[in-house]
């Protein structure tokens, strides 16, 4: 896989000029393999780069500016594609490289596969509990169902004290009764007392 970078040498645009070294000079200090192809000098290289960058990212007037990146046939970007990826150290994917080893980039991968694996890893402790959830409930359920044979065989008695009250409780509605009955012949004598003496 080699990484095309397409240039124009004769550019009479500083920025331009700028931006190509910017890229050129990167990709020569990280020592990644490239080839320079000049679009100022050969047609045919101006017209593949044109017939090749992806309708979105050419310019509202349809001619695409150099630098321009390419893996083969597969285009990355261009130079602010290319510049975000510098500053974000992902450039080896940007580029459809992998990152040599001891890069940030592979660092970030690294650490990327080591949480999925942790994710997965919880996600099974999960399922193993739940699943011994599943089991405590299951026995819970026999527990229950037990209990409940039981409670079942004691019920008529439960159903006869419940319809009958205690002795005591009796009792003490039968004295509550006597009582409330002497408190109202009470009233009614004070009643009786209070006519005689309103009349006189």
């Amino acid at each position: 896989m080699v990484i095309k970078v397409f240039v124009a040498t004769s550019s009479g645009s500083t920025a331009i000029k700028k931006k190509q070294q910017e890229v050129v000079g990167f990709l020569e200090a990280n020592k990644i393999d490239f080839q320079q192809m000049d679009i100022a000098g050969d047609e045919d290289n101006r017209k593949w780069m044109r017939e090749n960058v992806p309708g979105e990212k050419k310019p509202q007037n349809g001619i695409p500016l150099p630098p321009q990146i390419f893996n083969e046939e597969r285009y990355c970007g261009d130079f602010e594609s290319f510049f975000s990826a510098k500053e974000e150290n992902i450039i080896y994917s940007f580029l459809g490289l992998a990152p040599p080893p001891g890069t940030k980039e592979t660092e970030k991968s690294d650490a990327t596969e080591q949480k999925s694996d942790a994710t997965e890893e919880k996600s099974e402790a999960t399922e193993d509990k739940s699943d011994s959830k599943d089991e405590k409930s299951d026995a819970t359920d026999e527990t229950e169902a037990h209990t409940g044979d039981k409670a079942d065989e004691g019920a008529p008695e439960e159903a006869q004290s419940e319809q009958t009250p205690p002795e005591d409780q009796q009792e003490g509605k039968e004295e509550h009764a006597a009582t409330g009955e002497e408190e109202k012949q009470g009233e009614g004598e004070e009643k009786e007392e209070v006519e005689e003496q309103e009349e006189s």
